[in-house]
This record gives structure tokens, C-alpha cells and sequence, in this order.
């Protein structure tokens, strides 16, 4: 499932294609959403912004299409009147003179009303979106240690969305080795430093992801390791997807557990789990 960096890329493209010009086709896949649509017609799309793994595509009214891409969901920008070959289920048409977005495969997509989004049983339970402006590790800082999150591994709390809407299974290995802290510990159990390291890690790694499509490690960790021969999924990593081959501080093997029911990576040196 994308994460909150291919998300947020996703929401770019269809700013750049949508916002601020008149649509001639605004289509859903259903005759429910078509209608509730209606609200919509000679309407222009203002902004699309990520939240955590959704988008809220919003109008100048203040109404939102909200869409969840999921395992399977994905939009496509091409030129206006243009459809692509593909076996994908279209499922939304946002189109105008110039572009077409094109919602494919995707199962959850609702049209909200101003203020709707408040009681949407996806997005009001979603903590803050690693992107938005006010989400600074002095924020996390407060999140981590709030009585509300205190008795959850890190592990499982970095996959939490109501913590942090936006982290997922990539993100929450490369973090947690940045941090060099062990999925095991508690939230509630960090020291002042250790609190510090993962929230900063959290905020820069995400914007590091965002910024190079997908890399955690640095760019001069990365280059050296494609020198090496090592495709680009696996290079781009510090540990993720890194089983067995050196840590990259102690040399010691990377090493992949079950977490939370999903694959982590760690080294279990550098990241020492709790007594």
C-alpha cells in the first residue's frame, strides 16, 4: 500500500493537472455518488491534499471527493479525452480542457459536504498527516508521550494512524533504525533523548522519502550501493528489505521479525531490545 510520501506525490500531480480549471466531466462509477455529486457541478477544485494514505480533492464550496487508494486503487493524470489501455475498474473522472484524472480499482470514495469529514468514519478517527505543517517533532514529542499511547510498542505504534496518519511498513523500519530504538519498546518507556531521536526521525525520513520518490538512507548511501551492483528497491534503504546483509553502523546482519503481523527489519545491535 502506498505511504504517506507516494501519497502526497500522488495529491502534487493532481493539483497540478485539477486545481483552478473548469471540469467538463465530473463522473463517479456509481449512481449514489453521481447524485450526491450534483453539488459539485460548475464547481472548480481548489486544492488536493493527502491525509495519512487518503486524498480530499476540495472544492471552492468547501465540498471534498475523499478517496482511499488501498492495496489495489490508483489515479492516473493523461491528456484530456485520452483513456488508457488497462483492466482496472474506473472508478472516478475528473476531467477539464487540459487533463484527465482518473481513479482506477479503488473501493472506498465518498463526497463529503463542508464539515462532513468530521464524523467520516475513516478520517475522524486519523491522528495528524505526517505532511501538514503543524506536525513537528515537538508535536510528536507531546503524541508520544501522551497517556493515550503510552502502553503501545513503537512497532505497532508507527503503523498506528490515529498516532500518525501517513507512516507505514517502510517507514516504520527505516524510523525506528534511525532512531536506533527497538520495536519492542513502549512509548511511554522513552527517555527525554530517545523521545527526541524517533520524533525528528519520524518528520525527516518522511520528507526524505517524499523529496527522492522513495529513499530513506542518503543520497551518498544509496549511489554507493548501486555502485556495488545492488538494485534500486533494495539500495534506497538503510534496512528495509535488507535481511541479511550488514548494518550499516555495526556490519552486524540485518534482521527481519513479524511485527504487529507485518514484516519489520532491525538490527538487533544497534536497535537493543528492552530488558
Amino acid at each position: 500500500m502506498p505511504e504517506g510520501p507516494e501519497i502526497r506525490r500522488a495529491a502534487d500531480g493532481l493539483a497540478e493537472a485539477l486545481c483552478h480549471r473548469p471540469l467538463t466531466t465530473l463522473w463517479f462509477h456509481t449512481a449514489a455518488l453521481n447524485r450526491r455529486a450534483k453539488a459539485l457541478r460548475d464547481q472548480t477544485i481548489v486544492a488536493v491534499r493527502p491525509w495519512g494514505k487518503a486524498l480530499l480533492t476540495e472544492f471552492e464550496s468547501g465540498w471534498q471527493i475523499y478517496s482511499h487508494n488501498q492495496l489495489y486503487g490508483r489515479w492516473m493524470v493523461v491528456p484530456s479525452g485520452t483513456r488508457p489501455e488497462t483492466k482496472r475498474s474506473l472508478r472516478v473522472v475528473l476531467e477539464n480542457d487540459e487533463a484527465a484524472a482518473l481513479l482506477y480499482s479503488a473501493s472506498d470514495i465518498s463526497v463529503l459536504a463542508p464539515g462532513e469529514w468530521q464524523t467520516h468514519p475513516f478520517l475522524s478517527r486519523l491522528g495528524p498527516d505526517i505532511f501538514h505543517p503543524k506536525t513537528t517533532p515537538a508535536l510528536l514529542r507531546r503524541r508520544l508521550g501522551s497517556s493515550r499511547f503510552a502502553r503501545r510498542p513503537l512497532g505497532a505504534l508507527l503503523m498506528h494512524q490515529p498516532f500518525l496518519a501517513g507512516l507505514g511498513n517502510y517507514l516504520r523500519s527505516e524510523i525506528l533504525y534511525a532512531a536506533r530504538l527497538h520495536p519492542a519498546v513502549r512509548a511511554g518507556d522513552l527517555d527525554r533523548d530517545g523521545a527526541g531521536r524517533l520524533s525528528r526521525a519520524m518528520t525527516q525520513l518522511a520528507e526524505r522519502a517524499y523529496r527522492t520518490h522513495g529513499e530513506t538512507a542518503p543520497k551518498s548511501w544509496v549511489r554507493a550501493r548501486l555502485r556495488l551492483g545492488e538494485g534500486w528497491q533494495q539500495a534506497r534503504h538503510w534496512v528495509f528489505e535488507r535481511e541479511g546483509l550488514p548494518c550499516p553502523s555495526c556490519e552486524a546482519p540485518v534482521t527481519r521479525i513479524p511485527f504487529d503481523g507485518r514484516r519489520l527489519y532491525l538490527c538487533t545491535l544497534c536497535q537493543e531490545a528492552p530488558a
